[in-house]
């Protein structure tokens, strides 16, 4: 059901249309398209019944966030010819978008991460752990929520927090970090969002992450778990047990 949205969402005609994304950024290596992902759907899924269930993912190791982890192999399409030239927008043909699948074990369905995300991530990440390995902790700063951290920009040299841009809206987004000083990207603007304008029925200590890829190509990576209480987006360290 999930990939049927996929295919029918009116958000993937909004990006095309260009109201999120200048008209420059519409070449074929930019932004991902409706026939792309089609595409790569198509080959994952003939894949899978020729393998007995197998898919086409490169090896992670077990401990990779989830909308990381599984990593169109596209080598393994290519040798049972199930797929031409490669989409423009992925990265092994020049652009920047690796394919992924989620859902793995119910309905695996290919979606897209943006690598220039990934590429900032690294970047502060490198910052994060300079300064802790100097200064024995890393730069956290007000406490958001269990586990859950506003990075300390100022610690890091930095004028302004750092922002990223977001795959879903014309919105940056902050980052913050875990007691460890591991980078995250935080998606709450864009949950937020989703959470009214999108029918759902996710309800408190369910994963919210999942209602972006319902209603876009793009995952969240980089993302540590969110739920909802109070039609408000929470991290789900802050939702009451059950």
């Amino acid at each position: 059901m999930k990939r049927l949205l996929l295919f029918s969402m009116p958000l993937l005609a909004i990006l095309l249309s260009g109201c999120l994304y200048p008209q420059s950024e519409l070449q074929k290596n930019k932004v991902p398209n409706q026939a792309q992902l089609e595409m790569v759907q198509n080959a994952v899924d003939n894949y899978q019944n020729q393998k007995n269930g197998l898919l086409p993912i490169k090896t992670k190791p077990q401990d990779t966030p989830i909308f990381q982890k599984y990593p169109v192999e596209f080598g393994k399409l290519k040798e049972l010819n199930l797929i031409g030239e490669l989409p423009g927008t992925s990265f092994e043909n020049g652009g920047h978008y690796q394919y992924v699948i989620i859902n793995v074990e119910t309905d695996p369905t290919v979606k897209v991460l943006d690598l220039r995300a990934t590429e900032e991530v690294r970047s502060l990440q490198v910052k994060v752990k300079f300064y802790t390995e100097n200064n024995k902790y890393p730069p956290l700063g007000e406490f958001i929520a269990p586990g859950v951290y506003k990075l300390d920009h100022e610690e890091l040299g930095m004028d302004a927090p750092p922002m990223v841009d977001s795959p879903y809206s014309d919105q940056r987004l902050p980052f913050f970090l875990d007691e460890q000083g591991k980078v995250y990207i935080d998606f709450r603007k864009d949950l937020y969002t989703y959470l009214r304008n999108q029918e759902h029925s996710y309800g408190t200590g369910e994963d919210i992450r999942y209602l972006l890829t319902d209603h876009t190509p793009f995952v969240p990576a980089y993302s540590k778990p969110y739920t909802v209480q109070d039609g408000e987006p929470i991290f789900m360290s802050e939702a009451p047990s059950s």
